[in-house]
């Protein structure tokens, strides 16, 4: 037996209680690690809350993991006893399908999320695909490190597809995906404005980054911006004055949507026509794209804005995080 402890949602929108599960033999492929740390996220809430209608109970949530590999699997590679990983949404992929051998493992559609139907990181250990548990940076702060495994890269990736160091870049919402993209995109080099409802976070953007910060609610400001934007990456869950939005896109711009946004996005034809837009989303990132990002965070000393709790208070923190109390990343000590 391998029994691990582990803080276990029984059923949607209960508190988590702690238990000892049996993750069984350790697979030929697969790597161990046990956890130090763990970034708790919105996607580990929506979850939990089952608002995408696909989580699967007892549940361990927890997908932005940094701890010590503890065990390697006889048919693993590269990774050993010892040394430090991260593990981020993606706990494995098919490795034989069209995307999985193009490089893009995070498009493989028998992926399989750390959190749903898996266990994830807010227990005392966590197993993946030797592919997706991650050697982190020498350099890199590993208590800080967890977020950028599922935030980090959802921002960094599109930035890395479709923005330039001349590129002018507009992050929508400052929050937990948010001020992680105003941060890279800053160090990339690019114009940054910053869009946010709370204007008690203007003077926070700018110490993060933004040349520029604007009320994401003052659509008459946003309508002056008009023609300006190469992307626009949208970060937040909540509706937006979308056709604003849209008419700040320069010629060839794209706004690339980030955030889990449940409703519809209405989108007209003509001003995607007339100006050559693209509306675009993307989930997290392959494994060679979470390397080259966690060694972009490494050599720019990126990090995400945390507040560290132990886990043992895990449901006081998904209560902060629920009432949006968490500036900006809230991660959990591992305390068993």
């Amino acid at each position: 037996m391998a029994l691990i402890d582990a803080w276990v949602a029984t059923s949607a929108k209960q508190q988590l209680v702690r238990q000892q599960i049996d993750l069984g033999p350790l697979s030929a492929e697969e790597v161990e690690v046990e956890v130090e740390h763990c970034g708790l996220c919105h996607s580990d809430l929506s979850v939990l809350k089952n608002d995408w209608g696909v989580s699967l109970y007892p549940a361990v949530l927890g997908h932005e993991v940094v701890g010590r590999v503890t065990a390697v699997g006889s048919a693993a590679k590269g990774l050993r006893v010892g040394q430090r990983a991260g593990i981020g949404w993606t706990a494995s992929s098919c490795m034989h399908c069209r995307q999985c051998m193009a490089g893009d493992q995070h498009l493989c559609l028998q992926a399989q999320p750390t959190i749903v139907g898996h266990r994830g990181g807010f227990a005392s250990h966590v197993r993946s695909h030797w592919t997706w548990a991650l050697p982190l940076p020498q350099q890199i702060n590993f208590g800080e490190a967890g977020p950028l495994l599922c935030g980090g890269i959802t921002v960094f990736n599109p930035l890395a597809m479709y923005a330039k160091p001349t590129s002018s870049v507009g992050i929508v919402g400052i929050g937990g995906l948010g001020h992680m993209g105003v941060k890279f995109a800053a160090a990339y080099g690019c114009d940054v404005t910053a869009f946010t409802s709370s204007e008690s976070k203007f003077d926070e953007a700018r110490s993060f980054g933004a040349n520029h910060v604007v009320s994401s609610r003052d659509s008459a400001t946003i309508k002056n911006l008009a023609s300006t934007f190469d992307l626009l990456i949208v970060t937040v869950n909540v509706t937006l004055d979308w056709e604003a939005l849209i008419a700040s896109l320069a010629p060839n711009g794209r706004m690339h949507v980030v955030g889990a946004v449940l409703e519809p996005i209405p989108i007209a034809a003509f001003p995607m026509i007339a100006g050559q837009k693209s509306v675009s989303g993307s989930p997290t990132g392959s494994p060679v794209a979470i390397e080259t990002m966690l060694d972009f965070a490494a050599r720019h000393n990126i990090t995400p804005q945390t507040e560290h709790m132990p886990m043992s208070r895990i449901n006081e923190a998904f209560e902060r995080l629920e009432a949006g109390k968490a500036r900006y990343r809230i991660v959990l000590d591992a305390d068993f």
